[in-house]
């Protein structure tokens, strides 16, 4: 799962909206309470992918993984970009598959 997470990563942070969507499962939910929304499905992720990191041109990087167990991971991140800095959770859900299936994100 650390290697889906820097998938992730790599491709958010090179603005990769395509790469990035490539890593969820077509059902994946982005529940982000910073904020305010849930964003389902690619399609949903894709607005989430473009307003957040690209509009914002965001960069993040990893700061800690721990892992829960075979699919899900808490994920601690620096991020900066256009609106200052933030760390933040994101809990991450994964797949049988090998895809996110969800993400649960906050941001101090």
């Amino acid at each position: 799962m650390q290697k889906l997470v820097e998938s992730f990563i790599a491709t958010a942070n090179t603005f990769d909206v395509e790469g990035a969507l490539s890593l969820f499962s077509p059902d994946a939910v982005i529940d982000d309470v910073s904020v305010g929304d849930v964003f389902v499905g690619r399609a949903g992720i894709r607005i989430y992918l473009q307003r957040f990191f690209v509009g914002y041109n965001t960069a993040s990087r990893l700061l800690s993984i721990e892992t829960l167990d075979d699919f899900n991971l808490d994920v601690r991140l620096d991020f900066r970009g256009d609106f200052g800095h933030e760390i933040g959770i994101l809990k991450i859900a994964a797949r049988s598959d090998g895809l996110i299936g969800r993400i649960d994100a906050d941001l101090a």
